[in-house]
């Protein structure tokens, strides 16, 4: 277990102990009280205390000792499960990464399951220790705060792909050099990463802010409605991006087929002009006993000077043509 606390609106209190009497304690002093337990990669014998005390459901246990979940939610009885993908994203080497936090909420404590090296529960109890009046709205504080904080983190995310997809659009219509396609490729993969993770979450937003899944005061609904607005702005930039990308990959072949036809009209252009020189020297290795120019002082003169006028002729004439 990573950490087991007490929340009221005078703040936090550590719990050491068996969680029963940590949920009594919460229940019998404030009914807006409630405790959470965070666990990071949890084994089944370490959750197995946290689901026996809690009743959980053995779909929703199941679900927390198996990562790589969708994002979703799900509701057993009186406990809502919400599954959720939190990202991370290097700029410099253009990898995103992906962790899974699990929610369970429950009337008076909320059990978060961490899989994966990304936390992003940390800013979270910052926040609710600095902010004592969103402690007054109980356990689905921290579901907010959980959906506030991976969502801000995808939106910077997804701003930081699209300026990398910008720069990718700069290097394809400057011609500049390099390996574009594996780049573009690559960058593809990453937003398929974000698109699997933000677009499930779409339907789970909908469905809190609707009231249908997760009961939460009317005082703190307007938070759970910011965010989904940002789910929907980041959504929709992430398809965006995932639209642009294949016209990226569009346009960047179709720079190197014009560069790939440049390339072979200034190979035919060299290879007519040095057919000339290839042409009179054949001629002459044939070593004819009876060539009339051979009997002239200026035979070979002439036939150098006939080289490099029809050479010079037809680099001319390739060059005004472009093929040069």
């Amino acid at each position: 277990m990573t950490e087991c606390a007490i929340y009221r609106a005078n703040g936090r209190e550590l719990v050491d102990g068996d969680i029963s009497d940590a949920l009594d304690e919460a229940l019998r002093k404030d009914d807006n009280a409630f405790c959470w337990i965070d666990l990071h990669e949890p084994t089944a014998e370490e959750f197995e205390l946290a689901a026996k005390e809690l009743e959980l459901h053995p779909l929703a246990v199941e679900d927390a000792l198996s990562p790589h979940q969708r994002p979703k939610l799900e509701r057993y009885g009186k406990v809502v499960l919400v599954v959720l993908k939190a990202l991370t994203y290097d700029p410099d080497t253009r990898d995103v990464e992906s962790g899974e936090v699990l929610v369970f909420l429950g009337r008076n404590y909320v059990v978060t399951v961490r899989h994966g090296d990304i936390d992003p529960l940390g800013p979270v109890r910052h926040r609710l220790d600095g902010d004592p009046e969103l402690l007054e709205f109980g356990a689905p504080v921290v579901l907010y705060g959980v959906l506030d904080a991976i969502v801000d983190e995808y939106v910077e995310i997804a701003d930081q792909v699209q300026d990398a997809v910008t720069e990718l659009e700069e290097r394809v219509f400057l011609s500049l050099k390099g390996t574009l396609a594996s780049e573009i490729y690559a960058l593809k993969r990453e937003v398929l990463q974000m698109h699997n993770a933000i677009q499930p979450l779409v339907p789970v937003m909908n469905a809190i802010v609707a009231g249908d899944t997760v009961r939460v005061t009317a005082g703190a609904m307007p938070f759970f409605r910011d965010v989904a607005d940002h789910v929907m702005q980041v959504n929709g930039k992430v398809a965006s991006i995932n639209e642009l990308l294949p016209q990226v990959m569009s346009a960047y072949l179709a720079q190197v087929s014009v560069q790939q036809n440049d390339d072979g009209r200034r190979i035919t252009a060299w290879a007519a002009i040095m057919a000339v020189p290839t042409m009179v020297a054949g001629v002459y290795g044939m070593n004819f006993t009876h060539m009339p120019e051979l009997k002239s002082v200026w035979g070979y003169p002439s036939a150098m000077i006939f080289i490099a006028g029809a050479c010079i002729a037809l680099f001319v004439g390739f060059k005004r043509s472009k093929w040069l």
